[in-house]
């Protein structure tokens, strides 16, 4: 089991709440389970679940342009 704490910084835009919850909400059509929370998402799942939508919300995020994303991984029990 994996789990990961995920925040994206869209840079040079004015809709940065838009690019984060459309980035988001790629992860409703992996197999894992997410809480969104204030400042950062945390996802769970097995290795290639959690790997498979951190990718996803990183490809939709860049699609409207530049940005920074921060990641925590963790095997231990949360």
């Amino acid at each position: 089991m994996l789990c990961a704490e995920v925040s994206i910084y869209p840079q040079k835009t004015n809709n940065a709440s838009q690019v984060i919850t459309s980035a988001v909400q790629t992860l409703s059509k992996e197999n894992v389970e997410f809480k969104v929370g204030s400042l950062s998402t945390h996802i769970d799942g097995n290795d290639e679940q959690v790997w498979a939508g951190i990718k996803k919300v990183f490809n939709e995020a860049q699609n409207a342009g530049e940005v920074s994303m921060v990641v925590t991984i963790s095997n231990s029990a949360h």
